[in-house]
């Protein structure tokens, strides 16, 4: 799957978004390792810090339905003039399921195709000194 067909499906999970208290729609679509795709949309509450952002959103489906390897992860922001980057808890749960090396790429919906970051999970969280503590990370990532 491309990065594009990635990036429009994050696109395309925007439009569930539940956004009324910041009007600020964010869609994500995570490709699972065997193909499969899981997307979320951000789906925020008056206590604003129960909100759950689209990134964890789609990690938790994902994980709910069985997914727990991932290949790519693609997050839209039709309501930026310019991509945006995970916050610090996403990517936090980002690092807790992907590889370092998991592309991420980061679109502002507005303007597809014109301004991509693209970056890698470990790079989100560069200094993850936690990961290791995870008994199936302590061979691989520790």
């Amino acid at each position: 799957m491309t990065k594009e067909t990635l990036l429009q499906m994050a696109h395309n999970a925007a439009a569930f978004a539940y956004a009324p208290y910041s009007g600020f729609r964010v869609g994500a679509a995570l490709l699972c390792e065997d193909g499969t795709v899981i997307t979320g949309a951000n789906v925020e509450n008056r206590s604003y810090g129960l909100t759950i952002c689209a990134e964890r959103s789609a990690i938790v489906g994902a994980v709910s339905a069985g997914h727990t390897a991932f290949r790519a992860l693609a997050i839209a922001t039709p309501d930026a003039h310019e991509p945006v980057g995970p916050c610090g808890a996403c990517r936090q749960v980002i690092r807790e399921f992907a590889a370092p090396e998991m592309p991420v790429y980061c679109e502002d919906a507005e303007n597809p195709g014109t301004a991509i970051i693209e970056t890698t999970a470990g790079a989100l969280l560069p200094f993850d000194s936690l990961h290791g503590l995870g008994s199936r990370d302590r061979e691989t990532d520790g």
